[in-house]
């Protein structure tokens, strides 16, 4: 049973006016904020500023369903926890709260177990990790710059005569799939089924979400097994042609997550970025002038509104104190790439902006952080999207007040339900 009007189970809560009941007490993780609901979806660096004054750097959280977590909210404490894998462990079967999940969890598609990259541990996540590294360190970014631009004028082409778009749904939701589902070698024919298998298991839920991951895996799978017989120069070739010698079981869990994984944190990024151009005067004014201020856009996204905002996460090898926090054994901690960037211990209230600091941890940190060459191939996707679109429609402008802009309800994720824009037919 979720409580979405509570933020807070004791202690500090929200004004009155905002609480329907009182919260329910939870002894064995006091003062506990809950990462969900109106309050968490409205403006989360509020909450995570009301985290550290309270608690410090490592918050008590639930989760939906009010399961008890930790945020790790520090930057100096998620560098720690990121770099000593032999504390925090990244195998999610190591947690001491599966006896309180339900099978219908929200969150269990994220949390859940699956033998992807990201979820192994020692000497098979160095193998699986090193071959990823390799295949994607193969892509020509030239080539994909070039790829980018002829997939984002088509979409432009769609909707650039009505005045009017969903930048959102018609734009930024479609370009990594088509890109990507372009990359591994799909054909033309099937990239719609792909993109539609892909919107499905990403925004549907129940049995919609579940159709549309099959209908993805099965594409994946019927890929992989073309390229085994018949070899081309794409990524799903090279997986299987590597060295480190994959099985079809681990290429086909090493392609589903090259394309699924990259798909909603690019949207985000694409999404985030052009709100931040079209609602901040010091990027509005340089539009049509140039394309300087679209790196720094790209920045201090990266910096102010990340797109991947909590990770999921890390499990206690054993019992140990972190901040002032009684860690125990098979605890989660959620880390929190957003809090971090905000800490004040990093950033103080002088600080003006991001500038060319890079030093963000919206692409994580330490081992499993998003290997360097997934995140050059990111960044030129995201570059490209938005080049396209402000040079294609420079006088792009919201159709709405920013105060009326959605954000979708995720502890994980930070991105818009949508983005209405006008600008002149053409």
């Amino acid at each position: 049973m979720t409580h979405p009007h509570h933020d807070r189970v004791d202690g500090w809560e929200p004004a009155a006016t905002e609480l329907a009941a009182p919260a329910p007490a939870f002894p064995d993780h006091p003062g506990a904020f809950r990462l969900y609901g109106p309050r968490f979806q409205h403006n989360p660096a509020q909450l995570y500023r009301e985290m550290r004054h309270v608690h410090g750097p490592v918050a008590p959280i639930l989760l939906d369903g009010d399961i008890p977590a930790w945020l790790v909210l520090g930057y100096r404490e998620l560098h720690y926890v990121t770099s000593n894998p032999e504390l925090f462990g990244r195998d999610p079967r190591r947690w001491n709260a599966w006896d309180r999940i339900p099978p219908d969890w929200p969150l269990l598609p994220v949390v859940g177990y699956q033998p992807y990259t990201m979820h192994l541990e020692g000497a098979e996540f160095e193998r699986r990790s090193t071959i990823m590294n390799d295949v994607l360190s193969d892509v020509d970014l030239f080539e994909l710059r070039a790829l980018c631009e002829r997939t984002c004028d088509e979409l432009v082409d769609g909707f650039a005569g009505r005045g009017e778009a969903d930048l959102i749904a018609e734009y930024a939701q479609s370009i990594p799939m088509l890109l990507i589902g372009r990359m591994i070698g799909v054909p033309e024919t099937g990239l719609p089924e792909l993109l539609s298998a892909m919107n499905a298991a990403t925004d549907g839920s129940g049995p919609e979400a579940i159709a549309g991951h099959s209908r993805f895996v099965a594409i994946i799978n019927a890929l992989l097994a073309d390229r085994r017989a018949h070899p081309r120069p794409d990524i799903p070739s090279a997986l299987l042609g590597h060295p480190g010698k994959l099985t079809d079981e681990e290429a086909s869990w090493d392609l589903l997550l090259i394309v699924g994984i990259g798909q909603q944190p690019i949207t985000d990024w694409i999404g985030n970025t052009l709100r931040l151009m079209l609602t901040d005067s010091r990027f509005a004014v340089t539009l049509s002038g140039g394309r300087r201020s679209v790196g720094q856009a790209l920045n201090e996204v990266l910096w102010e509104d990340t797109p991947l905002q909590n990770m999921s996460g890390r499990w206690a090898i054993r019992s140990t104190q972190l901040a002032g926090q009684h860690i125990q054994t098979g605890d989660m901690l959620v880390l929190s790439c957003a809090a971090a960037n905000g800490d004040p211990q990093v950033r103080p209230d002088s600080f003006e902006g991001p500038g060319g600091n890079h030093a963000h941890m919206s692409f994580g940190h330490g081992e499993h952080r998003c290997p360097y060459p997934a995140q050059e191939i990111a960044e030129t996707i995201v570059r490209a999207a938005v080049e396209v679109l402000l040079d294609r429609l420079p006088d792009t402008d919201l159709a709405v007040s920013p105060d009326a802009l959605v954000w979708r309800p995720s502890p994980w994720l930070r991105g818009l339900s949508a983005l209405p824009v006008h600008f002149s037919p053409s």
